[in-house]
């Protein structure tokens, strides 16, 4: 139990954080459900917190009091404090997405499902925006200044943004290497991380268990991890050195990569920043 409870909401998302894995299931549903719905929970009352939970209304009271508040009141005076601010869009997308699929007289034509993906993206770009931690980011490029060599794993809907960083980081002077899992040959290719190397890790729920596992044995092997994940409860985040958070949005059942692939292009760039990489234009030639 926390002796004082935290004191702003990214204090609180630190602590649960850091407690999650020590929770039991239940609290570790809401734990999950408070960091991604935190602009809602200063709106929501305690019925409605546990409905979305599948949980009971005492639980959402344990969760509170193991984190230091007297209750769920004092929990969520917390987030209310930062009802000032607009309603994060994407928060708002998926009840409007919901509405138009229901209110819609006819079939929802070509048009119409793009650009319903279209705003879907923009939503989460917003998002992205907004939320980004400029600490975590800025530790995640420090790593990847100082490495010699870098890994990259993602697998499944991750792949196209794993594949993406090692076509981008191939312009630095530094080794790169990226471990897709074909042929399952992923836990072989990870023999090959040293110690002081630096392994970027993308996946999201429900986590691949390939880079779970590639994850876990860079870490044994004194890796430095930078983990692209959905939440800091992630299992990636379990060994990172530094969490860079994204939430992509669903539009009838897709997750979108729009978010994913413009924070791991904002990562690249930021390197390029910092090593001061000249411009080298593409010629075709070998």
């Amino acid at each position: 139990m926390s002796s004082a409870p935290p004191s702003s909401v990214d204090d609180l998302i630190q602590r649960i954080a850091s407690d999650y894995n020590a929770l039991s299931k239940q609290l570790k549903i809401i734990a999950r459900y408070v960091e991604q719905h935190r602009d809602h929970i200063g709106l929501e009352g305690i019925l409605d917190v546990a409905r979305n939970c599948g949980v009971q209304p005492s639980a959402i009271v344990r969760f509170a009091k193991h984190f230091g508040f007297s209750g769920f009141s004092q929990l969520q005076a917390v987030f209310r404090e930062g009802l000032s601010r607009q309603l994060v869009p994407g928060r708002n997308y998926q009840a409007r997405i919901r509405e138009v699929i229901e209110s819609a007289n006819k079939p929802l034509d070509a048009a119409d499902i793009a650009r319903e993906f279209i705003s879907g993206c923009q939503a989460g770009m917003q998002e992205l925006q907004q939320a980004l931690d400029p600490v975590a980011l800025d530790k995640a490029v420090t790593l990847l200044q100082q490495a010699d060599s870098i890994w990259i794993c993602g697998s499944r809907r991750s792949l196209p943004i794993a594949a993406y960083l090692d076509y981008a980081l191939q312009h630095t002077d530094k080794r790169v290497g990226l471990i897709s899992a074909l042929g399952n040959m992923h836990l072989g290719q990870t023999r090959s991380v040293r110690a002081g190397d630096v392994l970027i890790a993308i996946s999201f729920a429900p986590y691949a268990n390939e880079t779970v596992q590639v994850t876990e044995l860079a870490h044994e092997r004194g890796a430095h991890i930078i983990a692209i994940t959905d939440s800091l409860m992630s299992p990636l985040s379990t060994h990172a050195h530094t969490t860079l958070v994204v939430q992509d949005h669903s539009t009838f059942g897709f997750r979108s990569l729009s978010s994913t692939m413009c924070l791991a292009q904002s990562l690249f760039i930021a390197l390029a920043y910092r090593l001061e990489l000249p411009y080298q234009p593409t010629t075709g030639k070998v």
